[in-house]
C-alpha cells in the first residue's frame, strides 16, 4: 500500500514537472513571436495628386463639392461647358492650369525686428492680433430649415469633419428643400455622405443633405422651397440624422448664419 501511494506521488510529480515545462516553452514561443507588421493603405491610383479620374455615378457637381471647389472654376479649368457632360475615366484639373505670363506679387517693405505684420497693418510685437468677426455674406436666398430636429453638431470653420451642422431625427423623417433650386447630384458616390443630395440655388449658393435612407428627386429636376425631397436616414454615418451644408462658391459656411432663428 505504501508502494503503490509512492508511485502515485511520483507520477503526480513528474506530470506536474511536464506540464511546467510545457507553459514554459508556449510562453517562450508567444514572447519570440514577432508583431506582424502594420498594413500601409495606399491612395488608389484615380486619386492623382490635383487630378479626380471620372467614375461611374459622378458629376462636376459631386466632383467640385468633394475638393471644396466652385463647381464653374472645375468646370473653366477643363474646359467643359454646360451641361458640364463628363465620361468614366476622364481626368479632371482640379486647380487652374499655370500660366507662362503669371503676375508677380509686388514685395512689400520688411518689418522691423520688433514688429510684425497684420493685413498690411504694423503692431508692436506682444500685441493681440485682431481677429475679424464671422460675417455671413449676404445671399438674397429665403433659406429654410431642412428638417426638424435638435442640432446635435455644428459648423467649425476649417474643419473637414464639420462643414455644416447634424440635426437629429427618426429613421423616414420628411426631409425638405431648404430653397428654390435645381438637384445636381443624387446619388452615394462622396465617401461619407452616404445618400446624397445637393441642390444648386445661383451660380454662387448650393445646399447639401447627406445620410439618407431614400432619395425622392432625380438630378435635373427644379425643387421648390420646402418640398420633400429625401427621407432622413443614416447611410455613411452612426446614428439617424441630417447632415446639412450651405456653400458659397464651393466653400462651407456656417448654416447658422443663414437658417432663420427657431
Amino acid at each position: 500500500m505504501i508502494v503503490r501511494r509512492s508511485v502515485t506521488a511520483i507520477l503526480v510529480i513528474a506530470l506536474a514537472a511536464c506540464q511546467s515545462g510545457y507553459q514554459t516553452t508556449q510562453s517562450r514561443q508567444r514572447t519570440s513571436t514577432k508583431p506582424a507588421k502594420p498594413v500601409v493603405q495606399t491612395a488608389p491610383k484615380s486619386q492623382e495628386a490635383g487630378i479626380a479620374t471620372v467614375q461611374a455615378g459622378d458629376t462636376v457637381f459631386g466632383i467640385a463639392f468633394r475638393a471644396g471647389l466652385n463647381y464653374r472654376d472645375v468646370a473653366a479649368w477643363n474646359g467643359i461647358d454646360e451641361p458640364y457632360t463628363i465620361q468614366v475615366g476622364q481626368k479632371l484639373r482640379l486647380s487652374p492650369p499655370a500660366t507662362a505670363t503669371a503676375s508677380k506679387p509686388a514685395k512689400s517693405a520688411p518689418a522691423l525686428p520688433n514688429q510684425k505684420t497684420v493685413l498690411s497693418k504694423t503692431i508692436p510685437v506682444g500685441e493681440p492680433v485682431p481677429v475679424k468677426p464671422a460675417v455671413p455674406v449676404l445671399s438674397n436666398i429665403a433659406w429654410q430649415w431642412p428638417a426638424k430636429g435638435e442640432i446635435i453638431g455644428r459648423f467649425i470653420v476649417g474643419d473637414k469633419t464639420n462643414q455644416g451642422i447634424n440635426i437629429a431625427g427618426s429613421n423616414g423623417q420628411d426631409i425638405t428643400a431648404a430653397a428654390d433650386g435645381t438637384v445636381v447630384y443624387s446619388g452615394a458616390g462622396l465617401i461619407g455622405y452616404g445618400e446624397l443630395l445637393i441642390i444648386k440655388h445661383s451660380n454662387e449658393w448650393i445646399s447639401a443633405y447627406a445620410h439618407n435612407s431614400k432619395r425622392l428627386v432625380a438630378e435635373g429636376v427644379k425643387v421648390k422651397a420646402g418640398q420633400h425631397i429625401a427621407e432622413m436616414g443614416q447611410t455613411g454615418s452612426v446614428r439617424t440624422m441630417l447632415h446639412f451644408e450651405i456653400r458659397r462658391n464651393g466653400k462651407p459656411v456656417d448654416p447658422l448664419l443663414y437658417l432663420p432663428t427657431r
